[in-house]
C-alpha cells in the first residue's frame, strides 16, 4: 500500500464520522410547526402587553425544549386544527382534543395530558337545555357536537372571545364550553355582576382525557412527545404551569 493510498483511507475514515454528525445536525435543524388556538384563555391568549401566553403556550415551549427541537408556534382556529395536522400543514398541536374514532382515522394522538370538563354557562334563570334557548359554541369543538346532539339551538363562533358580546347582549342565552374557558369568561367585565353560573355537563363528548394532535407523518415525533409529556409532569414543570394559569389541578 502506497503512502498516498494510506493517506486517502485515513482521510476517509476521519471524514465519514464528521459527515454522519453533520447529517444528524442538519436533521435537527428542522423547524416543527406547533398549532395553538388563537384566543382561548387561560389556555392561549394575547395578554395586555401583547404577549401570546397561556397554559398551552407555555406547555408547547417546554415540550420543544425537552425534545430539543426548534419550534414555531402558529395561532389558528380550533376547527382548522385537525385538518391542518391531517394534511401535514402542522406537525403537532398543543390543544386538548378528545380522541374520537373519527379523528383517530385522520391524525395521531399523544397520550392524555390533562382532564377536561365542560359546562353550561348562563344566568340562573336559564337552566341546562332550557327550551327555546340559543346556545353559543365554538365551531368544530366537542361542546358544539354535544349541544347539537342534544337538539339545542346553537350559534357557532370562531373563538371563545366571540362568545362574550353575544352573552352580554342577550344574543345567546347560554354558552357550552370547557370549564377552563368558562372560568376566565365569567371574570370578564362584560359578564361580571350579571350572575352567570357554570353547570358541569355529563357525556362522552364533553368529559374525559384530552390529547394533543399529531400529523400522521410524525410517528417518530409522537414517541418523543409522549416521553416529554411524562418528563414535564414528573419534574414539576406541569404543576408550575398549571398553578400559574388555572386555580385547580388539571391532572
Amino acid at each position: 500500500m502506497t503512502n498516498h493510498t494510506l493517506a486517502n483511507r485515513l482521510l476517509l475514515c476521519t471524514a465519514l464520522p464528521m459527515l454522519l454528525l453533520a447529517g444528524t445536525a442538519q436533521a435537527e435543524e428542522k423547524t416543527y410547526r406547533v398549532a395553538l388556538i388563537a384566543q382561548s384563555p387561560p389556555l392561549s391568549y394575547t395578554d395586555e402587553t401583547g404577549k401570546f401566553t397561556g397554559f398551552n403556550v407555555e406547555m408547547a415551549a417546554e415540550l420543544c425544549t425537552t425534545m430539543k427541537i426548534r419550534c414555531v408556534q402558529q395561532a389558528v382556529a380550533l376547527d382548522k386544527i385537525v385538518d391542518l395536522a391531517a394534511t401535514d400543514k402542522v406537525d403537532f398541536a398543543v390543544v386538548g382534543f378528545i380522541a374520537t374514532p373519527e379523528r383517530r382515522a385522520r391524525v395521531l394522538f399523544s397520550k392524555d395530558y390533562y382532564q377536561s370538563m365542560s359546562v353550561w354557562l348562563a344566568k340562573p334563570a336559564v337552566p341546562v337545555g332550557h327550551a327555546g334557548s340559543t346556545v353559543v359554541v365554538s365551531k368544530g369543538s366537542a361542546q358544539a357536537a354535544h349541544a347539537q346532539s342534544m337538539g339545542w339551538k346553537t350559534v357557532e363562533v370562531g373563538t371563545t372571545k366571540e362568545m362574550l358580546p353575544l352573552l352580554a347582549s342577550g344574543g345567546a342565552d347560554a354558552a357550552v364550553l370547557p370549564m377552563l374557558n368558562a372560568l376566565a369568561m365569567a371574570q370578564d367585565k362584560a359578564l361580571l355582576g350579571a350572575g352567570f353560573k357554570s353547570t358541569v355537563l355529563k357525556g362522552p363528548l364533553v368529559t374525559g382525557a384530552l390529547h394533543m394532535v399529531v400529523s400522521p407523518k410524525q410517528a417518530e415525533l409522537l414517541e418523543r412527545l409522549n416521553t416529554a409529556i411524562d418528563q414535564i409532569k414528573r419534574d414539576g414543570r406541569f404543576e408550575r404551569i398549571n398553578s400559574k394559569f388555572v386555580p385547580f389541578s388539571l391532572l
